[in-house]
């Protein structure tokens, strides 16, 4: 994927842990960040099918899912798909859209199915949702509600390439000429789904996992939060470390994984209390001084192997 997307491992990093883990990813950043060119990559060199729709205030939840419609040839009824129906969907600003159209995504993105009109749509395998998000332009937007954010297992932005970075993109393009960046497929849908089997071999230590609930407990009992993590938001977070131990060659987690990775998995999973906004206090800065505060375990490697 480096060879159209530069500069940005880390972030690369971090989605195919989401995507390993089985969950979504939301990107909030700036318009031309590259995160559309990320999304067609990560479809290329998995060989998913890959769909893109511009949420906008006039999109229906039809134009999203699909409809039940009537085929006068036939004189029957018969669902027609809607862009859903892929295994990575790439929702672009799914802020722009009415609430009735972002909730339309909860089932698919829980559940990887649809219901329309009393009949349910099994969504293929895998079915990642990859959304974008302006977080600086409010006129004609619509914040995404609690319940939605909590569908998705991380949140991060790309910012900025460095100077030599963005030397090195537009050395590239002009190096290529007219012709795309091409990024090759190297694995299978199949080979996804296997990976994230994979995951289920990690073992995760018993300290392990109480400190993912110390830190969704003390989101919980914080003066400046009103809603803390859920325990969905637990979940993903052990999912997320797993999968951060196989990719660093480990068949255990240690705490150093939930520790980094606690902040993009549980920042925009808690509803902090009014006031905190004018304070310019955002959900990340409480998540790290949590992580200073709540002692990390000390596992030794004999306990894990046992």
């Amino acid at each position: 994927m480096e060879n159209a997307v530069v500069g940005k491992r880390e972030a690369l990093t971090s989605i195919l842990l989401a995507v390993l883990a089985g969950g979504h990813v939301l990107i909030e950043d700036l318009p031309g960040l590259g995160k559309t060119l990320i999304a067609r990559s990560f479809a290329a060199a998995f060989g998913l099918d890959f769909n893109r729709i511009q949420f906008t205030p006039d999109l229906l939840p039809s134009d999203l899912l699909g409809a039940t419609v009537y085929d006068m040839r036939s004189g029957a009824f018969e669902f027609r798909e809607g862009p859903a129906f892929t295994n990575l969907l790439l929702a672009d600003e799914i802020n722009r859209t009415p609430p009735k159209t972002q909730s339309a995504l909860l089932e698919a993105m829980a559940e990887g199915q649809i219901t329309i009109d009393g009949l349910t749509h099994t969504l293929p395998k895998p079915f990642i949702v990859l959304a974008t998000d302006n977080p600086i332009e409010y006129e004609g937007t619509y914040p995404l509600p609690e319940a939605q954010l909590d569908r998705f297992a991380m949140r991060l932005s790309l910012g900025y390439l460095d100077p030599a970075g963005e030397q090195a993109m537009l050395q590239r393009r002009i190096d290529r000429g007219s012709k795309p960046a091409v990024v090759s497929q190297v694995l299978s849908a199949q080979d996804l789904l296997d990976m994230r089997e994979s995951l289920e071999h990690v073992s995760v230590h018993p300290d392990v996992l109480r400190y993912v609930i110390s830190i969704a407990n003390a989101t919980r009992n914080h003066t400046q939060i009103e809603v803390g993590a859920s325990p969905r938001a637990e979940l993903d977070l052990v999912q997320l470390a797993r999968g951060r131990a196989l990719l660093n060659g480990r068949d255990f987690v240690i705490p150093e994984d939930v520790k980094a990775l606690a902040v993009s998995a549980i920042a925009h999973r808690i509803t902090l209390r009014p006031e905190m906004w004018v304070r310019r206090i955002s959900g990340a800065q409480i998540v790290n001084e949590l992580l200073g505060r709540i002692p990390t375990p000390r596992i030794e490697a004999r306990e894990h192997r046992d």
